[in-house]
């Protein structure tokens, strides 16, 4: 026979057209996204509904929840405290330079003040628990999924939701307001003694500016804000974990992804609340 008979067997195989591409890329990096924010939120309602009946039923895990809450604490704590400082000092100095241009240093306690609770302190406590909280979270969850324990577990009849995610909710929930107190007070402490020994203030002047400015609702904002920070990365760490594939380096993608979408999502969060509570409750006089 001819060489133009050859076997089709050697004729090089079909590559996908242009089209096709376009349309897996498409896909991929564009549907992809929404897909996983849906399976994000249905997660979060899951997982809140769980938290809520386990409590009311008294099925919550409770030693898991006080296990994860009292790791939060500890991985938190020291990095909170680092932070704190230079964020109280480092407003202090840079609205110090402003409000002494115009001769209102009297007024120093109450920018530094509502700057560290309203922004930096719930901020911060969101970014570390995003950081070191959600990581961990997102990493322990995933070395399970990879190792087949929560697949272990609904063979078992039991609900990773109940058995595993409610508990992480309920700890970063609880954690965050608290941290976010803790840098909050030491923010504050921290820009007190800036403005007294840096700034030439007085500390009864500091004292009662704030205390005309800074009212409990703003200290309840800020927690509020805290607890939904809180709540954000534990969904999320736990949805990336639990969605883990591919060994070792599934585990370490879903740590990454948890760090990156959790500090995106606290960021506009905090925008939109920030805008939404100066709206409905501007700033006035104590």
């Amino acid at each position: 026979m001819g060489a133009d008979t050859a076997p089709s067997a050697a004729r090089p195989a079909s590559r996908p057209s242009d089209a096709r591409i376009l349309v897996d890329n498409l896909d991929r990096n564009a549907l992809g996204p929404v897909r996983t924010l849906g399976r994000t939120a249905q997660l979060a309602a899951t997982t809140i509904a769980a938290a809520v009946s386990d409590t009311v039923r008294g099925r919550l895990a409770f030693r898991e929840t006080v296990i994860q809450a009292w790791f939060l604490i500890s991985v938190t704590a020291v990095p909170a405290f680092l932070m704190a400082i230079p964020f109280g000092v480092i407003v202090t100095i840079q609205v110090g330079s402003i409000v002494a241009q115009i001769g209102a240093e009297s007024l120093l306690g109450a920018a530094s003040g509502l700057a560290v609770i309203q922004q930096a302190a719930p901020l911060a406590a969101g970014l570390l628990l995003g950081g070191a909280g959600a990581s961990a979270i997102a990493a322990d969850l995933g070395a399970r999924t990879i190792r087949d324990e929560v697949d272990a577990l609904r063979t078992m009849g039991i609900d990773p939701v109940h058995r595993l995610v409610a508990p992480r909710l309920i700890a970063a929930v609880v954690v965050a307001p608290l941290l976010n107190l803790f840098i909050v007070v030491v923010g504050i402490l921290a820009a007190f003694y800036v403005a007294v020994l840096g700034q030439d203030v007085t500390p009864g002047s500091y004292w009662l500016s704030f205390g005309s400015f800074a009212t409990v609702r703003d200290l309840g904002f800020s927690m509020v804000k805290a607890a939904l920070f809180g709540s954000i990365i534990a969904i999320v760490g736990c949805q990336h974990g639990l969605e883990a594939k591919g060994g070792a380096r599934g585990v370490a993608d879903a740590v990454n992804a948890t760090v990156v979408v959790s500090t995106v999502a606290i960021i506009v969060l905090n925008f939109a609340l920030t805008q939404a509570y100066t709206v409905f409750f501007p700033m006035r006089m104590g």
